[in-house]
């Protein structure tokens, strides 16, 4: 995730800055100021952010010769599911900014999901020349993944049904790499696969099932346990083991919120998984947490 997770928290905070200026107001036909303004607010944002990760990311492991990687068994597919949940939000969040604009909904899911999946892959070019990784077709392949998840339900359904949604809590497990699952609650925020959850949240209400309210969802989360090494299943005494888990979660967009201001800041929090109660299978293990962060 690491990069890649920042990567969308900077265009998701441009996309904030530009809606709150003008008072989160969708035009209703083309706004040239605003296209214009925030086209060249991406574009800076695009290639500033390349320069910037090109020096302060891959300048030390920088090589001449492109190369592939197949790191498809790596973390147990954690890390590919934080390119899912990457490419699912950059293309919401390019998306909504070009409706922002005034573009006609499918022109803007099309366009923004573009922008976005060129984005990761500039990203996935510059790993291909990098030592200490190579650009990976699995990457890739879950970048795409999360732009068509996106893309496909404004199509198939008109709204988002099925939402990608993250949640974290701290492990007794970074402290014994903390080189590399990370030192402090911000690197381990982004390196810690063992406290890192990714979730697909959806309401059997939008589904069909009026009993249900809209807003209440069930939500299967997947994360790992006892994963230190990305590439080998033990380290020392621990085995990494996959871990499924089910739980409830509040579609914060389906809450009745009348003042339009609070409803677009609830949209920007919509990707964090609700805390509550979960079951989980780890391994061979079955149990409850009274709370799941």
């Amino acid at each position: 995730m690491n990069k890649f997770f920042i990567v969308f928290c900077v265009f998701t905070n441009l996309s904030f800055a530009q809606k709150y200026h003008s008072f989160w107001t969708d035009a209703d036909s083309l706004n040239k100021k605003r296209l214009i303004g925030s086209s060249v607010a991406i574009g800076t944002t695009y290639i500033g952010s390349i320069i910037s990760l090109q020096q302060v990311w891959y300048k030390e492991s920088f090589q001449k010769d492109f190369h592939l990687f197949n790191d498809g068994s790596n973390w147990l597919q954690m890390d590919k599911a934080g390119h899912v949940f990457t490419g699912y939000h950059l293309s919401s969040v390019l998306s909504g900014n070009f409706r922002w604009n005034g573009i006609e909904s499918q022109k803007s899911n099309l366009i923004g999901s573009a922008i976005g999946f060129s984005y990761l892959t500039s990203l996935e070019v510059m790993d291909g020349f990098s030592k200490d990784w190579g650009f990976s077709w699995w990457d890739m392949a879950s970048n795409f993944g999360g732009a068509a998840l996106f893309v496909g339900q404004e199509y198939a359904f008109s709204k988002q049904i099925f939402i990608p949604k993250f949640s974290f809590h701290t492990t007794k497990y970074a402290p014994i790499r903390p080189e590399v699952l990370g030192s402090n609650f911000a690197e381990q925020l982004l390196k810690d696969y063992n406290g890192q959850t990714y979730w697909l949240s959806f309401s059997p209400g939008n589904l069909g099932l009026k009993s249900v309210p809209k807003w209440l969802c069930l939500s299967f989360g997947y994360s790992a346990d006892e994963k230190l090494v990305g590439n080998a299943e033990v380290y020392q005494n621990y085995n990494s083991k996959r871990e499924f888990l089910f739980s409830l979660d509040i579609d914060l967009n389906e809450l009745n919120i009348k003042n339009d201001f609070w409803k677009k800041v609830l949209k920007q929090v919509n990707v964090i998984k609700i805390p509550l109660p979960a079951i989980y299978i780890r391994g061979s293990k079955f149990g409850v947490f009274p709370i799941y962060f």
